[in-house]
C-alpha cells in the first residue's frame, strides 16, 4: 500500500509503495538526486533530514549510521534517502539546502560564477562554495581527486 510522503521546503508531496526507500520518492519527485555510491548508503549524496515521521521509517543500520557520522551537516534528524524505507505514514522530509555537483565538467561549465547555491561535497556534505561565492579551478581539483577516492572505496566494498 502507497504512503504519501510530504517534501520540504518545496511543499510537495509523493507517495512511495510500503517499504520502498525515501529515494525513490525523491527521485519520482524528479529531484537531482546524485546518488553518488549506487545507493549503497555511502556518500551523502541522497542525505535528507525527517521533520516528522522518524517512528515510520525502517532503522538505521550499521552502515547508515557510519556514513551519517562522517555527514558534517548531519544530525539527530538525519537519515540517508536510499536506506530509509519508508514503513508508515505521516513522513516529512527536509532536503538540505545546496547541491551537489555529478561531475567535474559540471564545475567547470560554472567557473568564474558565483554559486546560485551552497555547492556540497559528495562525500561528506561539507560546504565547498557558499552561495554567492566565486567558483574557482581549484574546485576542479578537488572533485577530480574525490572521484578518485569514491571510486576506489567502491572497488573495494562489499554489499556486505
Amino acid at each position: 500500500m502507497a504512503k504519501v510522503v510530504k517534501l520540504e521546503p518545496i511543499s510537495r508531496e509523493t507517495t512511495v509503495n510500503t517499504n520502498d526507500n525515501l529515494l525513490s520518492a525523491l527521485l519520482d519527485s524528479e529531484l537531482h538526486v546524485l546518488k553518488e555510491c549506487g545507493g549503497r548508503g555511502m556518500c551523502a549524496t541522497c542525505h535528507v533530514y525527517i521533520k516528522e515521521g522518524m517512528e515510520s521509517l525502517s532503522p538505521i543500520t550499521k552502515r547508515e549510521q557510519r556514513t551519517l557520522e562522517v555527514i558534517t551537516t548531519a544530525n539527530a534528524t538525519s537519515r540517508l534517502a536510499c536506506q530509509a524505507r519508508v514503513l508508515g505514514p505521516g513522513v516529512v522530509v527536509e532536503l538540505p539546502s545546496g547541491m551537489y555537483i555529478n561531475a567535474v565538467e559540471d564545475i567547470e561549465s560554472l567557473i568564474g560564477r558565483r554559486a546560485e547555491q551552497d555547492i556540497l561535497h559528495p562525500l561528506d556534505g561539507r560546504v565547498l562554495v557558499e552561495a554567492g561565492k566565486l567558483i574557482t579551478r581549484t574546485m576542479i581539483t578537488q572533485l577530480k581527486d574525490t572521484q578518485v577516492k569514491v571510486s576506489e572505496y567502491l572497488a573495494n566494498t562489499s554489499d556486505a
